[in-house]
């Protein structure tokens, strides 16, 4: 295992950042971690970095003790915390040269890091003069420079235009080739195209933990999205048969959620005919991650 949390606990005086939580993440996995704002996810990570000690619980990275191993677990992580600490006025080699001599790895490598990241463009400039994307790139090249078998990424699109954050999202992704990676974001759509496998927290406690393709589709629901040619009563379609939720989406189209693994798409259109209606459009959907997350942190 690349990562195992056992029964972490942390707390701030009287606020439970984090309730005995528990979870592990194999070697060349790529985990979203997610959650709302507060609910602890950078508490972990500072964890996981040795930047924080737990009250509680233990935890290893690389089979090593994040409280009795710190050098060890540093060694062997790569990460960039939520706000990309950088020394501004060093140019992008000049700060890549002093954190490899603080790895003590070769020269050689700078290069390597910048082709990897899409940094040498904009190699040539001062930290300080580069975009935010760019700045996000630099972090990236920092943390992968000494080669570590884990990625730890907080937040690491933040700010990000949507052309910036499908380049970070590409590099992210190449470097998930050959490494273990741990995600946090609050962009739904980075998780559903980087991860394999997401964990939910919320309030301290995980509340999700699960493949992807899992946690958005389950074989006993589905989603039909409907347009019909006129305004339907929402007692109308509570009598559907299996129907669990329904939601008027905009004017005359309705988003109907069925338990069963019966197809409910003819029962759609026997209904619209039943009551005189006509269906201007009906689309199977499953339901998309950032769904799953409301009802689940809600």
């Amino acid at each position: 295992m690349s990562i195992v949390v056992n029964n972490i606990s942390k707390s701030y005086g009287t606020q439970k950042a984090l309730n005995s939580i528990s979870f592990s993440i194999e070697k060349g996995e790529i985990v979203g971690f997610l959650g709302p704002n507060g609910a602890g996810k950078s508490t972990l990570m500072k964890i996981l970095t040795t930047y924080l000690l737990a009250d509680e619980g233990s935890a290893l990275v690389n089979s090593h003790d994040v409280m009795t191993e710190p050098k060890s677990v540093q060694r062997s992580i790569g990460y960039l915390p939520e706000h990309n600490p950088l020394y501004l006025d060093l140019y992008v080699r000049e700060y890549l040269a002093f954190n490899a001599d603080v790895y003590n790895v070769p020269k050689s490598r700078i290069e390597e890091v910048i082709q990897l990241t899409g940094l040498t463009p904009e190699s040539h400039k001062k930290i300080g003069q580069l975009s935010k994307g760019y700045r996000q790139r630099v972090g990236l090249a920092n943390a992968l420079l000494h080669d570590p078998e884990v990625l730890i990424l907080d937040e690491p699109t933040t700010g990000l235009d949507p052309n910036q954050l499908m380049e970070i999202r590409n590099v992210i992704k190449n470097a998930g080739k050959n490494k273990t990676v741990f995600l946090s974001t609050h962009i739904m759509q980075e998780v559903e195209a980087i991860c394999d496998r997401v964990i939910i927290i919320d309030k301290g406690q995980i509340v999700a933990d699960n493949k992807l393709d899992h946690l958005v589709t389950t074989d006993k629901e589905q989603v039909i999205e409907v347009e019909f040619d006129y305004k339907v009563e929402e007692q109308l379609l509570a009598k559907l048969e299996n129907i669990s939720s329904y939601v008027n989406t905009h004017d005359m189209t309705w988003e109907l959620t069925f338990v069963t693994d019966k197809d409910m798409r003819p029962a759609i259109f026997d209904f619209a005919n039943a009551n005189g209606l006509k269906t201007l459009q009906l689309n199977q959907k499953n339901k998309n991650l950032e769904a799953v997350f409301r009802e689940i942190t809600k």
